[in-house]
């Protein structure tokens, strides 16, 4: 097993360390039961991506688990101390992490100062077009922790591999009525009869800022794009697809359970929205 890459970069609760070193109590309640939220933006030539509706949408995840809000003058001290360590990358991942702090072994809680943790390292660029698989999991629609960015992705892992065995990019889930729902790092968009649907965030997907974006500037750029309930079934039939999240963008799918699909035309100027207003500023 390789070890930590150097060029990963590690802030922790205001100290700026190295990637393997010690940070992290054996206790704190992210590391034992995945009480946490967590946050990824893209950087682009040294500089990260919406990070303020990013920091929102973290609120609200941890309102959701029941923990106190985090504290943002930080998190922006953590990712400046980050990004500032050294040479700016052309591409990159920012995240960061909030957890409960310390806590006991099992699910209930300690009084606790959370846990802040910002990370940044140079990534790959995505490639152009993407291909999907879905898979016979499902997302609870009705779970407590159900649109919450929480730490607990231990079922992202066992669908993405999945996925990847069949030689797919992506997994794509149900929920447990059958609609189409999310993949497990990305929204899904599929076009329908000159229709952009994506599933409502009642289906129990995440509220991806990317998501999010291509909703608001597809809208105010005339096209017709809406969150509707489709059932997952609309893979085999639906004209394009697309995914969306903050490392892809905007991601033709080209290929999902084996079917070719063409990158039409919606998807086309959905992309070149994304590229025009993206440009517009770093922090839309």
């Amino acid at each position: 097993m390789n070890s930590v890459p150097n060029e990963v970069r590690v802030w922790v609760n205001g100290t700026l360390i190295g990637p393997d070193t010690p940070s992290i109590a054996a206790v704190d309640h992210g590391v034992t039961v995945g009480d946490g939220v967590f946050e990824t933006c893209k950087i682009v030539d040294g500089q990260p991506f919406a990070v303020s509706r990013h920091l929102l949408r973290m609120d609200r995840s941890l309102a959701g688990l029941g923990l106190d809000g985090a504290d943002h003058d930080l998190i922006r001290e953590g990712i400046d101390a980050v990004l500032g360590a050294g040479p700016s990358w052309p591409f990159g991942r920012l995240r960061w992490t909030v957890t409960g702090g310390l806590g006991p072994l099992g699910s209930d809680r300690h009084v606790s100062a959370l846990t802040h943790i910002v990370t940044a390292s140079p990534a790959l660029r995505p490639p152009p077009t993407v291909s999907i698989a879905t898979v016979p999991w499902v997302r609870n629609e009705r779970s407590a922790t159900a649109g919450l960015k929480t730490t607990s992705y231990a079922e992202n892992v066992v669908a993405l591999a999945a996925a990847q065995r069949s030689g797919a990019n992506e997994a794509i889930l149900a929920n447990s009525r059958g609609e189409l729902c999310e993949g497990t790092g990305s929204n899904i968009f599929v076009v329908m009869d000159g229709q952009v649907l994506t599933p409502p965030l009642d289906s129990g997907c995440l509220a991806g800022i990317s998501r999010e974006l291509v909703l608001e500037w597809g809208r105010e750029a005339g096209l017709p794009v809406h969150e509707r309930a489709v059932p997952l079934e609309v893979l085999a039939t639906c004209d394009e697809v697309f995914l969306t999240s903050s490392l892809k963008d905007v991601r033709p799918v080209t290929a999902a359970d084996g079917r070719e699909i063409p990158v039409g035309p919606l998807t086309t100027r959905l992309a070149e929205v994304w590229e025009q207003r993206s440009l517009e500023g770093m922090d839309p």
